[in-house]
């Protein structure tokens, strides 16, 4: 009955994260002993003193429907937060809270974005930037970079990709899935270029801002002539270990923000009572109470590092935040290793799965077709025998 579906279903792409997790539990359930590497999820606990938050809402009989747009607690919550990591001034009136950073941005997509208008997206890109765009009926356009680079994009680049139809763009640091963080001079010389396009929207994603490994997340609307037209979307999910509790926010100009709370009124109406008034404990505690899970991925961090660099054919850089490596496999494109062509980064992320049964994400999906994303967000001995699995296969 597939011709019964809207044009609109029928064009959006599988999130090839959750697509490749999907694969990996039914290869599990068959019996075969999976190492998931795919998904961008802590595997720590949620400390004790959110969890310990959210029992005090329940026996406080938090239990009925939310504003729309959030807690007034949490919302100054997140404005002192804003102020406190990141210089930034918002006030209650400015914070959307919503069921996750994904229904952040696809708000401000829907409440910013037209039939026909272009999206920047510089690549790598999370994966489900351009499918919010094309939900819009929107066209995104991709700016390139690689490895040699650290997977960013030159105001040269961003200049040249510029139409009188380009409405927004997506920046992500840090980096989903290279784990790249631009530094203020490089996003300053980016807002240079924007400077003479006034009718750009930004929208800066920094969901992965506190898990940054000495090179200190810079927050895009800290530049004066960008910050009423850049939206700054965050949560709780990763630095916090909260993924399922699915509370995100944003921070935007008033009229955006209000825009974003009417279109959420028709959705989904507010998040879950219990989740925010969590949230405002997670927010009101100082960063050093989440610093042990950051120097633990580090750790992880230079763990995978050093093994893969024993893997000959695959490229690597540093990267300086969230918990992913983003290697180029295109030195084994063309060849054919345990009966399987690899003409491309899928191929090669599918034979992972199959021969080392290791669940990583093919880099297409991110508009890297020369890598795989590989998180360390895994215990360091599923680490350890994951690799140990690759280079057996690949050797």
């Amino acid at each position: 009955m597939s011709q019964q579906l809207s044009d609109r279903i029928q064009s959006l792409p599988v999130s090839a994260t959750l697509a490749m997790a999907a694969k990996a539990r039914e290869l599990k359930q068959q019996g075969k002993d999976i190492i998931g590497l795919s998904l961008g999820e802590p595997d720590f606990n949620t400390p004790e003193f959110i969890k310990e938050a959210a029992i005090k809402a329940v026996q406080e009989n938090y239990n009925s429907y939310t504003p729309v747009d959030g807690y007034q607690e949490l919302k100054e919550a997140v404005c002192t937060k804003f102020k406190r990591d990141n210089n930034l001034d918002y006030t209650p009136n400015q914070i959307v809270v919503s069921t996750g950073a994904k229904q952040s941005i696809a708000n401000i997509a829907q409440v910013l974005l037209n039939p026909g208008d272009e999206v920047l997206l510089p690549a790598p890109y999370w994966v489900s930037y351009s499918a919010i765009a094309l939900l819009c009926e929107a066209k995104f356009v991709e700016i390139p970079s690689s490895i040699d680079t650290n997977f960013k994009i030159t105001p040269e680049q961003l200049e040249a990709a510029i139409t009188p139809k380009t409405k927004m763009i997506f920046f992500n640091s840090p980096n989903n899935p290279s784990g790249t963080i631009y530094t203020e001079k490089e996003y300053r010389a980016l807002a240079a270029v924007l400077e003479n396009y006034p009718n750009i929207y930004i929208l800066s994603d920094e969901i992965y801002e506190h898990i940054n490994y000495g090179a200190k997340n810079f927050s895009f609307a800290r530049i004066r002539s960008m910050y009423d037209r850049t939206i700054t979307v965050n949560g709780v999910a990763k630095a916090f270990a909260m993924t399922g509790w699915r509370i995100g926010y944003i921070g935007a100009p008033e009229w955006i923000a209000k825009s974003c709370t009417k279109m959420q009124g028709q959705i989904t109406s507010g998040a879950n009572c219990i989740a925010q008034r969590a949230t405002i404990t997670a927010l009101e505690a100082p960063v050093s109470e989440i610093q042990y899970m950051v120097t633990e991925f580090k750790k992880r961090r230079d763990i995978i590092l050093g093994l893969l660099k024993e893997i000959d054919g695959l490229k690597l850089n540093t990267p300086k935040g969230a918990f992913y490596v983003f290697p180029d496999v295109s030195a084994f494109f063309g060849k054919t290793i345990k009966g399987h062509k690899i003409n491309n980064a899928s191929d090669f992320s599918m034979l992972l799965l199959e021969e080392a049964n290791v669940a990583t994400v093919t880099g297409e999906a991110f508009g890297a077709p020369n890598c795989i994303r590989i998180s360390y967000a895994a215990s360091e001995e599923n680490i350890r025998t994951a690799i140990v699995r690759i280079k057996e296969v690949l050797s």
